[in-house]
C-alpha cells in the first residue's frame, strides 16, 4: 500500500557527479533554512572535514545491509564501489509534521522515490555541456583518471535519462539556477495549493 505523508511535500535533486547538486542545496538551505534536508547513509569513507551525522551517516557495509532488509530506508542504490540510502523515519516525519524534506540522491534512488513517493517534485540538474562536467570533476581533485572516466560515462547514461524527470535545470549560472529552483518549487506549491481547493 502507497503511504500518503499529510501536508508536507518531498522534493527530489538528482544530477550527475560533478554537475554542483550540493552546492546548489547548500545555497538553497541557506535561504530556506526551513526546509528539511535529508542526510543520507553511505559506506564510503568520510572526506577530510566530513562529520557523521551532518554530511552522512557513516555506516559498514553489515549496518547499510541492515537497514536495507528491515525497510529502513526509502531508497538505495550502489554508486562507484559504495552504498548510499535515505533513512525513511526521519524523512517521513518531517513531512507528517508539515515541512518541505529534500534529498539529494542518484538516479537509481529517484527512480525508487518515483515508484515508492509519486507525489515527490522530482528535479534534475544539467551541466551546460559534457565538457564543462568533466573540467569541474577535474577541478575538484579528488579522483583518480579511471574514476573520472566512469564518472563520466555514467553521467552520459544518466543525461540521458533526464526526460523522466518533472523538470530539468541547467547549472550553467549557480545563482541563475537557484532562482529556477526556487520559481519551480513556489510555483509548484501554489498549482498544488490551488487544485486542492476544488
Amino acid at each position: 500500500m502507497q503511504e500518503r505523508w499529510s501536508s508536507g511535500r518531498l522534493i527530489v535533486l538528482t544530477g550527475p557527479s560533478g554537475v554542483g547538486k550540493g552546492t546548489l542545496l547548500k545555497a538553497l538551505m541557506k535561504r530556506h533554512p526551513e526546509f528539511y534536508l535529508s542526510v543520507s547513509a553511505t559506506t564510503r569513507s568520510p572526506r577530510p572535514g566530513e562529520v557523521d551525522g551532518q554530511h552522512y551517516f557513516f555506516l559498514s557495509r553489515a549496518e547499510f545491509q541492515a537497514l536495507v532488509e528491515q525497510g529502513e530506508l526509502l531508497e538505495w542504490a550502489e554508486f562507484a564501489g559504495n552504498c548510499y540510502g535515505t533513512p525513511r523515519r526521519p524523512v517521513q516525519a518531517a513531512v507528517q509534521a508539515g515541512k518541505w524534506a529534500i534529498l539529494e540522491i542518484e538516479l537509481e534512488g529517484a527512480r525508487q522515490i518515483r515508484d515508492t513517493f509519486p507525489e515527490a517534485l522530482r528535479i534534475f540538474v544539467l551541466p551546460p555541456s559534457m565538457g564543462e562536467l568533466e573540467q569541474r570533476l577535474r577541478g575538484r581533485g579528488q579522483d583518480s583518471e579511471e574514476a573520472i572516466a566512469r564518472r563520466l560515462e555514467r553521467a552520459r547514461a544518466e543525461i540521458d535519462a533526464a526526460n523522466e524527470f518533472d523538470v530539468q535545470v541547467v547549472n550553467d549560472d549557480l545563482d541563475l539556477a537557484l532562482d529556477r529552483i526556487e520559481a519551480l518549487l513556489f510555483s509548484s506549491a501554489d498549482l498544488q495549493a490551488n487544485a486542492s481547493a476544488y
